[in-house]
């Protein structure tokens, strides 16, 4: 096939690197720009542009203004929820991002210091995460749907100097209250007189007044002094993004400002095939890696407008949700999660209500998040008769791994496959020994060092635990976690996960910290928590419990309990529902469970009794039990 302008641009980032990154770094503008591209010095922990100089918030904002379009649409912000929209122009939303960075600098926030964001889909949230930028300082979005205690594990780790909210998040069905959520994580984190600023909204209980030196955002901003950006080094943190780790205590993606801002701005044009003036919507969370990417920064570093949506894709108020957005804000490209398009699939199978809206503006549709199964695929390219392009990327890496650059060189699309690695991205397939494995053989998916600009840098605080996480497993390598294969034309097929890390709805949760959770009921002796397949979600938690001896109590009664736990600790994003009671875990002799291979019984796959097994009975009596739990849910 011909892929002449990928094949060539790919081959030159991996054997002429500097000088690939140095020309796409010419598309940010630098206070002192960058004659080196890379640091190795301190290797395996790398640094891009260690002699740029820059702000993230006026690449964003300010330079498009002072180019000249400060009238463009830069922010469309959608609420299905609330039923209303608002346009922000590129002027408007530096000027107020400019006032909330003063409101930060006023409370004491200044360079490298700590701001952690909880809040809704509003724009404040973007606003705020600009402002943050904006003074030099290090944002940490946490999405409101997690728990008190998830919400402080992540304070105590960023240590931030101010906390902004919302008063709450606006679901189909209800209201969800942040600000005692928040008052709880203060006490747990052991700083209850940290600095709180809210967004006031209507129909909520609790207001800034409540808490004792809470501070209301609209009265800050109405008294405030714009703040200038202040100009930070390259290497320097722009975001601090938490995920799941396999040991239950969250880790803190560090993401640099020179690299982020060069990378993402290398994808708007080559994958996402976006530019000043187009209209991307990302219909995500800004909670989550994707919406930092292509919600807020790459948009509006790529001079376009971002549409930020509040609502679901079905319920508010159905299937046609998705469509209505794309009429009304003549969406050049949509990116969503396979989960969405299922939701929509679910409701829509016949796509009817496609009918009653123009989306011919539509030019592509960007899936990520989770595996795009093939029956998925074929529903969406038919349906909506545009290019339906997976891709694959992690919170770790920031922008995709592997996927189809429209704007580059738009390249055949194979359903069931993410396409071919990004430029940047040295990926291999290797067996346990990190040896290379032959072409539709299934391995381990790695990435050889250094990994691109945009990438993660560090977990924060941790420089070891990165690179025990990520760069041990394999040398020279950046571990991905997950399995997969590459055909003979390069393209990548994403298997799944090799740790204990699932993926429900697009959303990262690990196995371990449910299992942490199910452990604490008095009744529990030991517990496994496994990631099943799920026709909707993509995976679903489902927790299988061993009674302590001589404990005898009502299953449906137990379960109940567990669940309520894991909603308490860990939040309704994990959307845990199933559990069931078994005599006994199957597991090595070295005592670890077997989850895997329980995963594959429960999923009907095809599975080998494992050599290391401590009692083969016990493996034998759980396929009477797990099988039929997949045939009945």
């Amino acid at each position: 096939m011909d892929n002449s302008a990928y094949r060539n641009a790919y081959e030159r980032s991996l054997t002429h690197a500097p000088d690939f990154w140095l020309d796409a770094a010419k598309k940010v503008t630098w206070s002192t720009a960058p004659e080196r591209a890379l640091d190795s010095g301190n290797a395996p922990l790398y640094r891009w542009f260690p002699d740029g100089v820059l702000n993230t918030s006026f690449n964003a904002l300010d330079r498009h203004v002072l180019a000249g379009r400060g009238d463009q649409d830069a922010l469309i912000y959608d609420s299905a929820v609330l039923h209303s929209q608002r346009r922000y122009t590129y002027a408007e939303l530096t000027e107020l991002v400019a006032k909330f960075a003063g409101v930060l600098k006023g409370q004491g926030v200044g360079k490298g210091d700590r701001v952690v964001i909880y809040m809704p889909m509003i724009p404040e949230a973007v606003i705020a995460m600009l402002a943050t930028a904006r003074l030099g300082a290090v944002h940490s979005v946490v999405f409101g749907g997690f728990a008190p205690k998830e919400l402080a594990a992540r304070i105590r780790d960023a240590e931030p100097a101010v906390v902004v909210t919302s008063s709450g998040g606006i679901e189909p069905s209800r209201r969800v209250e942040y600000l005692p959520a928040v008052a709880e994580a203060l006490e747990l984190a052991g700083v209850p007189d940290l600095r709180v600023v809210v967004k006031d909204r209507d129909g909520f209980k609790a207001t800034a007044a409540d808490f004792h030196g809470w501070l209301d955002w609209d009265d800050e901003m109405a008294a405030a002094s714009p703040a200038a950006p202040v100009d930070v080094n390259s290497t320097d943190p722009l975001y601090i993004l938490y995920t799941s780790g396999t040991t239950g205590i969250p880790k803190g993606v560090v993401r640099d400002n020179g690299g982020h801002a060069v990378a993402l701005s290398w994808t708007m044009e080559n994958i996402y095939d976006i530019g000043p003036g187009d209209v991307l919507w990302t219909a995500s969370d800004v909670g989550w890696v994707v919406g930092h990417s292509y919600i807020t920064y790459g948009p509006l570093l790529a001079g376009a407008t971002t549409v930020l949506y509040e609502g679901k894709p079905v319920g508010t108020p159905d299937a046609g949700a998705f469509w209505r957005v794309i009429e009304d804000h003549k969406v050049n490209v949509l990116f969503t999660a396979p989960t969405a398009l299922r939701a929509i699939r679910k409701a829509d199978p016949g796509a009817e209500l496609l009918a009653d809206y123009d989306i011919s503006s539509l030019k592509t549709l960007f899936v990520a998040g989770e595996r795009l199964d093939t029956d998925t695929y074929h529903w969406a390219d038919q349906a909506l008769d545009v290019p339906v392009v997976d891709h694959w990327w992690q919170t770790e890496t920031g922008w995709a791994i592997c996927a189809n650059p429209r704007g580059l060189d738009a390249l055949p699309i194979k359903p069931g496959s993410p396409s071919v690695p990004m430029p940047g991205f040295n990926l291999s397939i290797v067996d346990g020994n990190g040896d290379a494995v032959e072409p539709g053989e299934e391995g381990n998916i790695v990435l050889r060092l250094p990994l691109p600009p945009g990438t993660l840098t560090t977990l924060w605080g941790d420089d070891a635990r990165y690179i025990s996480s990520y760069l041990e497993a394999f040398k020279g390598c950046y571990a991905t976690g997950d399995s997969g294969y590459q055909d003979a034309d390069g393209y990548v097929f994403v298997m799944g996960r090799t740790d204990d890390v699932i993926n429900v709805a697009g959303h990262r949760l690990s196995t371990g910290s449910m299992e942490q959770v199910l452990g604490q009921h008095p009744a529990v002796a030991e517990c496994a928590v496994i990631g099943v397949a799920d026709p909707l979600k993509g995976q679903r938690a489902s927790g299988y419990v061993v009674l302590k001896s001589g404990v005898h109590m009502d299953e449906g009664k137990l379960a109940q309990e567990l669940i309520a736990m894991v909603r308490r600790d860990i939040g309704p994003v994990a959307d845990f529902k199933n559990v069931k009671v078994v005599d006994a875990l199957p597991k090595t002799r070295s005592g670890k469970i077997l989850r895997k291979t329980m995963r594959q019984l429960v999923d009907g796959e095809e599975y080998v009794t494992p050599s290391t097994i401590e009692d083969p009975e016990v493996l034998e009596r759980l396929v009477a039990v797990l099988r039929p739990t997949s045939a009945a849910d």
